[in-house]
């Protein structure tokens, strides 16, 4: 879905002040969107800084993640769907192969553990909404977490809106277009978790934290520890470092809004290697990815103004639903996707150099 753009052998992620996007005058709104229209182009990923979200949230959302992963394996077990296909609940370690999504067979199942939460069919009483694709969450009984992670559900879900609006007003569209087709929104928050190893571990070069992937729907928002490991593809061919900045959440685009632009904007692959200190030695590491989707029903085709005069789309139209559905087999079921024939072949490249 693009290659992400390096130049002498750097690839870096733009940031981006978004603080005036609310309450600045038209040239500012206009910089704006003018930035995250070149970061998109050129990147795929964003650090964005002005997001108004308060410290003290992230705090208690970061103690929260902690108190979920420390709890005893079996415990956290019990919290497991009733199947692989109901993203929700709590992943354990080594059960994915995030690779799987882009049609390429991975050597070792994935490091990372992981719980998912996410809209409801009950969350929208006026739509009469699937349950299979809008599932029930499950929660621990741990106190304050449920509190604390909805709080963190609506700060970065906000985000995530409000950056549709920078992306219409980017792309040339009318105010408010992207709202018909997120208005009952696919979102899913996955809390994620690199645990410490028992004992001093080393790890190998085919292990992976998290296996390389593109993200499947419209924007993620970022939440995660200052510590290594998250690498971005970019066009050389070549994986690059990314560090948040401090104070900045990481923002990425998804395979739906490359769609959308006919690629154009980029959904770029990334991966996490397993998280290390200089010395080599596995450390631990926490992220939480928001994940914006769009509506199930909504059907997704290129723009307009995205196909060059006498050209044809790269990529058919689908529904959110149809897209998310061969991506989450992937992943989540252990089944190639078929449907990704060039970022297969990228990565498989990538993976020989």
């Amino acid at each position: 879905m693009g290659r992400a753009m390096a130049a002498d052998g750097v690839l870096e992620v733009p940031v981006i002040d978004i603080s005036a996007w609310r309450d600045g005058g038209e040239a500012d709104r206009a910089a704006i969107a003018a930035q995250v229209d070149d970061a998109a182009r050129t990147v795929g990923f964003l650090q964005i800084r002005g997001h108004g979200i308060p410290e003290a949230t992230a705090e208690a959302f970061a103690a929260a993640l902690d108190a979920f992963f420390g709890l005893p394996l079996e415990e956290k077990k019990a919290l497991r769907p009733p199947s692989p296909g109901i993203n929700r609940g709590y992943t354990p370690p080594r059960t994915e192969k995030l690779s799987l999504s882009l049609g390429v067979a991975a050597a070792a199942e994935d490091l990372f553990e992981a719980f998912n939460v996410g809209s409801q069919a009950t969350d929208f009483p006026d739509l009469d909404l699937p349950e299979a694709h809008y599932p029930a969450n499950i929660w621990p009984s741990l106190p304050g977490f449920r509190e604390a992670v909805e709080e963190w559900c609506a700060v970065a879900g906000g985000l995530a809106r409000r950056l549709t609006e920078i992306f219409a007003r980017a792309l040339g569209l009318e105010e408010g277009y992207f709202v018909p087709f997120t208005d009952h929104s696919l979102d899913v928050l996955r809390m994620v978790h690199y645990p410490p190893p028992e004992e001093e571990t080393v790890t190998g070069r085919a292990q992976m934290g998290m296996g390389a992937h593109t993200d499947y729907g419209i924007v993620t928002v970022l939440w995660a520890d200052r510590v290594p490991g998250l690498q971005i593809l970019g066009g050389d061919g070549a994986w690059h470092d990314v560090l948040p900045e401090p104070g900045c959440l990481l923002v990425n685009l998804g395979d739906l809004l490359a769609r959308w632009t006919n690629d154009q904007w980029l959904s770029t692959m990334h991966r996490v290697l397993p998280p290390a200190d200089e010395r080599g030695r596995a450390v631990r590491r926490r992220s939480a990815a928001y994940f914006h989707d769009g509506n199930w029903d909504a059907e997704i085709s290129c723009l307009p103004g995205c196909v060059p005069d006498g050209g044809e789309p790269l990529h058919p139209p689908t529904t959110v639903g149809r897209h998310l559905a061969a991506k989450l087999a992937g992943s989540r079921a252990g089944r190639l996707n078929a449907d990704s024939p060039r970022e297969a072949a990228r990565l498989r490249a990538a993976e020989d150099g």
